[in-house]
């Protein structure tokens, strides 16, 4: 039986091989975002309700974390969130375990008072859960990444209204 739930310290070494292994098996590659996700722990901002895991009563099969970002434009900021990273065991990909862990997140950052979420991610999977081209809103990425890779997304009606500007990521981010 497969279960979404809040990270546990003790999962937090599965978690980190999970990564690894997930994301070596891409087309770009583990690119530390073990360390990213341990970086973003120890940042002030970090909430543990927005780091899931999804277990099948065995193993760790994903996990998702969501942190703080802002969105600047002059002298407006708008605080929203980052999905990053999204990992799900390659034996267990296409069967709806990062979806489940996308709509639990979803939920919880709804629930959290969060109105948008962006995702620097693949553009043949991130659209089917509402994702568009973030310069569609106005909003830019701090580094150079294909237009088609940066999205953005509102979590409520009207969530990316006035939403416009640079994103500031976490200190984390700055690896």
């Amino acid at each position: 039986m497969l279960m979404i739930r809040t990270i546990r310290q003790s999962d937090y070494s599965n978690v980190s091989n999970l990564i690894r292994t997930t994301f070596a098996n891409t087309v770009n590659g583990y690119r530390n975002e073990a360390e990213l996700v341990d970086k973003i722990r120890d940042d002030p901002t970090y909430q543990k309700r927005l780091e899931v895991v999804a277990e099948n009563g065995v193993h760790l099969i994903g996990h998702g974390l969501l942190s703080e970002i802002e969105v600047v434009d002059g002298a407006h900021t708008v605080t929203g969130l980052v999905l990053a990273p999204l990992a799900v065991a390659p034996d267990s990909q296409r069967s709806g375990v990062g979806s489940l862990i996308m709509g639990e997140l979803d939920n919880r950052a709804i629930n959290l008072g969060y109105k948008f979420t962006i995702v620097t991610g693949w553009p043949d999977y991130y659209p089917r859960f509402g994702y568009r081209n973030a310069s569609g809103y106005g909003i830019k990425s701090p580094t150079p990444v294909p237009d088609d890779v940066f999205m953005a997304k509102p979590l409520v009606d009207g969530g990316l209204d006035g939403v416009h500007g640079m994103v500031h990521y976490l200190q984390a981010f700055n690896m």
